[in-house]
């Protein structure tokens, strides 16, 4: 019986006369493009090149086979890291089988070959690539087709499964969860385990996605449709040319500014995210919305001597920093939380708030910058730097 069907959905893929549709991704970060693909696709497959260099560059050949609701069913997948430091690492091969309520996944490289699988309890199971945007179409055209087929809300979630084939969560052998919400008018939202925020997306009526918004979440890149077939190749070999002139380009880099000022000792641990041509306050940095002060995890302040910054006593420890930029101010918030991610906002747990002095720099600072400058044995100042703009805080030892 199972043959049949097999030969059945065959048969009927062979008599589809509608040629492929082949079309392209193309990911960027502000100015900067960080991932493009090459699609092909049909009723009953789908065949992608594409390379990104997130944060190090991967170049990826991609078959998926696909049953007629437009479920993957069965994958290839083979991944090359053309600069990787481990022969683990250069090149890689992914193949998945999906039924009904089960996923087989096996992962073969140099180190050998390693297998695992899990019970989906039915649901659309994905390999989830963050900068494979031609899977996260695929997931949401079946979420859609599913959400229509069983009378789903406007606005009601389907869940859908997902794993990791070669990212630094893989081969982690997690199976994770995700959820689209349908929002009407050609729009849905995109929510899983392994992303902070939401992504918005925008599709046609047939559910092709047409653009991604990654601004409401810690991945904000912007993705649009072409129907242009972007040259993955030469793309790819300028990724790779860059990587090994400048190294594995970070999003967002961590690090640490240290100071001292009299007898105190203070220290910032925080991420650097660029500018990279974006508009920063009220578009990357939204107006009223409480910011991390960085990207990536909490942006953490710590002082060994009780001091006053801005006007507001902090005792002695390790706090949190976030910022709230306001039409006619900036707002600073002492958090004592410490070590949780950026998204992990506890107004409950705030030290207090004061008032940042704000001004305009004619030199643009591409990386985020925190500094704290001495003045004398018991003053210094505490900037935030960014784009154009430099916000300041008095800080004094008491």
């Amino acid at each position: 019986m199972k043959r049949l069907l097999s030969l059945t959905l065959l048969l009927a893929a062979c008599n589809d006369p509608r040629p492929p549709e082949r079309y392209g991704f193309v990911a960027v970060l502000g100015r900067d493009t960080v991932s493009v693909e090459r699609v092909e696709r049909s009723s009953a497959r789908l065949v992608t090149d594409g390379v990104d260099r997130f944060p190090f560059v991967r170049r990826r050949h991609s078959e998926f086979d696909l049953d007629a609701d437009g479920k993957i069913t069965h994958m290839v997948m083979d991944v090359r890291t053309p600069n990787a430091r481990m022969p683990a690492e250069r090149g890689r091969r992914i193949t998945a089988d999906m039924t009904r309520d089960m996923v087989r996944i096996s992962i073969r490289d140099s180190a050998g070959v390693r297998d695992t699988s899990f019970r989906t309890g039915g649901a659309i199971t994905v390999p989830h690539v963050s900068m494979m945007y031609s899977v996260i179409e695929l997931e949401i055209a079946a979420a859609l087709k599913r959400a229509a087929a069983l009378g789903t809300a406007t606005g009601e979630r389907v869940e859908f499964r997902q794993f990791y084939p070669d990212r630094d969560v893989g081969p982690s052998f997690a199976l994770h969860r995700g959820w689209v919400y349908p929002r009407g008018n050609g729009t849905v939202e995109l929510r899983h385990d392994w992303l902070s925020g939401s992504g918005d997306v925008t599709v046609d009526s047939a559910g092709r996605m047409l653009t991604y918004s990654g601004k409401r979440s810690t991945y904000q890149v912007a993705v649009t449709r072409t129907a242009l077939l972007p040259d993955v190749e030469s793309i790819g070999d300028r990724f790779v040319a860059a990587e090994l002139r400048t190294g594995r380009a970070q999003l967002s880099v961590r690090d640490t500014t240290r100071a001292t000022i009299g007898a105190a000792t203070f220290a910032v641990d925080y991420s650097r995210p660029l500018a990279r041509g974006r508009r920063l306050i009220g578009d990357v940095i939204p107006f009223e919305f409480v910011w991390r002060t960085g990207a990536n995890a909490a942006t953490q302040f710590t002082t060994s001597a009780p001091i006053t910054l801005a006007g507001l006593s902090v005792p002695a420890g390790t706090y949190t920093l976030w910022t709230v930029p306001r039409a006619s101010r900036v707002d600073l918030v002492v958090n004592t939380q410490a070590g949780q991610w950026g998204t992990e906002y506890d107004k409950r747990r705030d030290l207090g708030r004061t008032t940042l002095r704000t001004d305009t720099v004619a030199d643009t600072v591409e990386k985020f910058t925190i500094g704290i400058t001495p003045i004398d044995a018991k003053r210094g100042t505490l900037s935030l730097s960014w784009g154009t703009f430099r916000w300041t805080a008095p800080i004094v030892v008491q």
